[in-house]
């Protein structure tokens, strides 16, 4: 059981990473850990964790990475690989700093393709029971690069900086280039995690709004036709990039169910 307390920073190689812990209502069930997208952070869930935690009655736990919201921040550029780094070196480390020993992951975008990365290949103690992803990728795509070029755009030109200084303060450069850059080097058209998801034995539930701006329903193909064990896929109807935030009562209704039928009893 984790001892930790709402609100704080967890010490992880060797940065200070911004947290928010909701409680467990209901003992013994597996925490709910939320890994936000590529310009995200704890502020950015809103009340989706707080929904999260009323209707599975499990603790949840939020965090910012490096770089991101009120987290230690990063050097950039980032490397290309930095998914990779964060699901099998940083995102092991934050699971002990928390003390949890059993958890269903949840993620965001960048977060979501950093929970297949774990759930994949740096898990060998099994504490990963699950994993949601929304709006996840295992490529790049010319409609992902299409986006990002236009989200630079926003961030120089129009007020985008400004809305994400809110979020992140001091961060918001790293927070943006940070992402922006990796995805846009040319060299990231070759990055590609499909080589993680025969690896994935944990159910998955693959959720993708149909009008996503930043990917196509081939990243939801591939996840499910690559993943090694039992994978549900969920295509939202008006919904982009964020089901959470365009479709919260469906979003809501999927991971909850997902969730009681992981934790469910063996029958």
């Amino acid at each position: 059981m984790s001892a930790l307390e709402p609100q704080g920073h967890l010490a992880v190689d060797g940065a200070r990473l911004e947290y928010r812990w909701l409680a467990p209502s209901r003992p013994g069930l597996p925490a709910l850990v939320l890994l936000h997208e590529g310009l995200g952070c704890v502020a950015l869930w809103k009340d989706f964790p707080d929904r999260l935690a009323a209707a599975t009655g499990a603790g949840v736990l939020v965090y910012s990475r490096a770089g991101y919201g009120r987290s230690s921040p990063v050097e950039v550029p980032r490397p290309l690989t930095y998914m990779h780094d964060e699901g099998r070196r940083v995102l092991p480390r934050l699971l002990d700093a928390a003390g949890l020993r059993e958890v269903v992951l949840l993620g965001h975008s960048d977060g979501g393709s950093i929970a297949l990365v774990h759930a994949g290949g740096a898990d060998p103690a099994g504490r990963v029971k699950g994993a949601v992803t929304f709006a996840a990728h295992v490529l790049c795509e010319d409609l992902s690069v299409k986006s990002i070029a236009e989200a630079r755009l926003a961030y120089l030109d129009g007020d985008l900086r400004q809305r994400l200084m809110r979020l992140h303060g001091d961060n918001v450069d790293c927070a943006f280039w940070g992402w922006n850059r990796a995805w846009l080097d040319p060299g990231f058209r070759e990055w590609n995690l499909e080589e993680f998801l025969p690896g994935i034995r944990v159910p998955l539930l693959v959720v993708q709004g149909k009008d996503d701006q930043y990917g196509t329903e081939e990243q939801v193909h591939r996840i499910v036709r690559g993943a090694g064990g039992p994978t549900e896929a969920l295509l939202l109807d008006a919904c982009g990039h964020s089901p959470h935030r365009d479709q919260p009562e469906k979003a809501l209704q999927a991971v909850v169910g997902f969730f009681a039928r992981v934790t469910a009893p063996p029958k």
